[in-house]
């Protein structure tokens, strides 16, 4: 590795998924020529502390680690900002920016995801990017009551967040329990507990109806006063750029297991993407995926290997690790401990571990844990 392969990478995204390949891209090469498209900023900075800058009265520019000069510096990349693509012509290899056609000899989709449109109009905000938690900080300069529609791992973390900041969060989700997909039951009513123990109110099996004028209705007609609202109930892969140009989509760009799409010049990865283990939506599969790409991309044909990852929940009321057992699989949740610091295990029926999550004191189990469950992709 090392040397120039074919000409002029293009990277559409400057987020982890972006930026991160395109670091490990330079490590194994340092002449092909690169450019990074972005339609926002282009600042580098890690997107999960969004959820937990509030309460460490962080604003944008303190999450911000490195300009986009100094990225495209140290990278020797071209960085295009606020720039947005709306074509791309794979019998000609080029994309239209800003309506101006740039071509390429290979092109990696790294555009995220948006978020999941509740139906309940433009008044809910969403914080997705550093430009949605600006526009969000400033909504809360005085301590407000604040409707979280969502209690996953983001809203989890952002009902933490907020009530840490001073806030009165008021959390609605359908589920029975908090991280309802992730957690089994003891554990998911743990963190009830102790979300409810630092004052959020919690209004779980439930949904909103309507919402308008500082008023939400839920379906069993109870009414929430609220100041602000925020939406955290989950991301759509971005594929409309993919599908226009006739790839092959389905949840998320379908790619193989070395990153390419069905077009042999265009590979994805990050959220946008949809890999032989399907959607990976945290960040060790995208760095696992960075560096994966890079070595196809610089001419070592690498196959995509991801090992068990435990996700730390970023909920400081009560410590959690979870490591899911892969979606469909058949088996039951075993639950040990007491109180807040429970061990859940999800066992087959022939009695192999598949998943495992994890509060309290037992959180710190999850790495020697991780080393006993199989591997998502090999």
């Amino acid at each position: 590795m090392g040397s120039a392969q074919n000409g002029h990478l293009i990277i559409i995204g400057s987020g982890l998924a972006g930026y991160g390949l395109a670091r490990e891209f330079r490590k194994r090469d340092a002449q092909t020529p690169v450019t990074i498209i972005t339609a926002d900023g282009g600042e580098a900075y890690t997107k999960p502390m969004l959820s937990n800058a509030l309460s460490q009265n962080k604003t944008d520019s303190d999450l911000v680690q490195k300009s986009p000069e100094q990225v495209q510096s140290e990278l020797s990349v071209q960085i295009r900002t606020r720039a947005n693509v709306t074509e791309i012509d794979r019998a000609a290899k080029m994309v239209t920016v800003n309506g101006q056609k740039e071509s390429y000899d290979r092109l990696v989709l790294a555009m995220g995801a948006d978020p999941r449109p509740t139906g309940l109009g433009d008044t809910v905000a969403t914080v997705n990017d550093l430009d949605d938690f600006r526009v969000w900080r400033q909504k809360l300069a005085q301590p407000s009551r604040i409707l979280l529609i969502g209690a996953g791992l983001v809203g989890c973390e952002f009902a933490n967040d907020l009530t840490s900041a001073g806030h009165q969060v008021i959390l609605v989700d359908p589920a029975p329990w908090p991280l309802g997909r992730l957690l089994p039951e003891p554990v998911g009513q743990a963190l009830a507990s102790a979300l409810t123990g630092i004052g959020v109110s919690l209004h779980l099996g439930a949904s909103v109806a309507e919402l308008g004028d500082g008023k939400a209705v839920l379906k069993d007609g109870a009414v929430i006063e609220f100041d602000h609202a925020l939406s955290a109930i989950g991301l759509i892969p971005r594929t409309a750029l993919a599908k226009e140009a006739g790839l092959l989509v389905d949840k998320g760009i379908v790619v193989d297991g070395w990153l390419r799409s069905s077009d042999p010049s265009i590979y994805a990865l990050g959220d946008c993407a949809q890999s032989p283990a399907g959607l990976l939506p945290f960040v060790m599969p995208l760095m696992i995926e960075a560096r994966t790409l890079a070595d196809v991309l610089t001419g070592t044909e690498t196959p995509l290997r991801l090992p068990a990852m435990p996700v730390v929940v970023k909920t400081p009321c009560l410590p959690l690790a979870v490591c899911p057992p892969a979606p469909g699989a058949a088996g039951t949740w075993g639950v040990e401990g007491e109180g807040r610091d429970l061990k859940a295990l999800f066992v087959s029926p022939d009695g192999i571990e598949l998943g495992f999550a994890l509060s309290g004191k037992r959180a710190a189990e999850r790495q020697a844990l991780a080393k006993s469950m199989p591997t998502v992709l090999d």
